[in-house]
């Protein structure tokens, strides 16, 4: 029986890749709307389906647990999160990732990390606090809107309709945990040069700032004069992934797993565990808003 060159195979497998790269770079090029919208909607529309074992890294066992969350009724489940500060390094990435999969502008900012300084010196530590929406169950932010634009969905997500709101920006005043902002139509190329010869042009790159975002399920083009921009803007649990079966992309992206989110009305839920321990607590808690964001401490 003939044996087979594994060089050859290599290198078969390597031009295959190398050929498939350059075409999805040369469509993104020249499309790059399209290109990264359907690229969007295929991952939006093949949820992933994970079963999860004794050890299992609790990524898993929360992606199990949201499949699971999603088999009920909306006014059946509770969505919260809950962030261990002893696990938080301050790296960041869930504040870039967000911005990344919300493709935010400048100015616009849904999951801060604040930072903390404990202690005396010379025994002085830091401590790093990611601050999103806190998804109150009595949010501050809906009854000052003359509009009812900002509203509490039937996922308990207090979401916002870009198309209602006028921009007076009440709600971003009210909000006690200052985690509202407004959107006013920056774009991160604004200044940058233009000159022949550049490895990705402004005209290349201004691609990814055209491109539409997928916030609450439906897709907003980047347009002047249309929403998002003028709008005021906040976290919302990545409603668009969780209801397609993927986790928000802050968790996904902790490297230290300090950020865990699921259904707090399944009793056999990771966030249950957590929630029910003594060192737990919510931000503000006096204010009567009943946030759905907890901390471990």
């Amino acid at each position: 029986m003939p044996q087979t060159d594994t060089a050859t195979v290599n290198r078969r497998d390597f031009l295959k890749s190398a050929g498939a790269a350059v075409a999805f770079l040369t469509a993104l090029s020249a499309e790059p709307e399209r290109v990264i919208a359907s690229t969007a909607q295929a991952v939006n529309n093949k949820p992933l389906t994970l079963e999860s074992s004794e050890g299992a890294d609790v990524i898993v066992r929360m992606q199990v647990e949201l499949q699971r969350a999603l088999q009920k009724k909306p006014d059946e489940r509770r969505w919260v999160m809950v962030i261990d500060l002893r696990k938080c390094v301050g790296c960041h990435a869930c504040t870039i990732a967000c911005v990344a999969e919300n493709k935010l502008p400048p100015g616009v900012v849904y999951r801060p990390v604040m930072e903390e300084e404990h202690g005396v010196y010379p025994l002085v530590t830091r401590r790093f606090i990611p601050r999103p929406c806190m998804q109150c169950d009595n949010p501050p932010c809906t009854p000052v809107c003359p509009v009812s634009a900002t509203y509490k969905g039937e996922e308990g997500v207090v979401q916002i309709d870009y198309e209602q709101c006028i921009g007076c920006r009440a709600c971003i005043t009210a909000c006690p945990y200052g985690a509202r902002t407004s959107d006013f139509g920056y774009t991160y190329l604004e200044g940058a040069p233009v000159a022949d010869g550049l490895i990705a042009g402004q005209s290349f790159a201004a691609g990814y700032e055209r491109a539409p975002n997928f916030e609450y399920g439906k897709e907003w083009a980047r347009e002047e004069g249309s929403s998002p921009i003028g709008n005021a803007r906040k976290c919302h649990f990545c409603l668009h992934r969780v209801m397609n079966g993927m986790l928000p992309e802050c968790v996904a992206t902790c490297i230290g797993r300090a950020t865990l989110f699921g259904d707090a009305n399944d009793p056999d839920s990771l966030v249950t565990e957590m929630i029910h321990r003594p060192n737990v607590m919510r931000l503000k808690e006096d204010h009567g808003t009943e946030p759905r964001v907890y901390y471990m401490v």
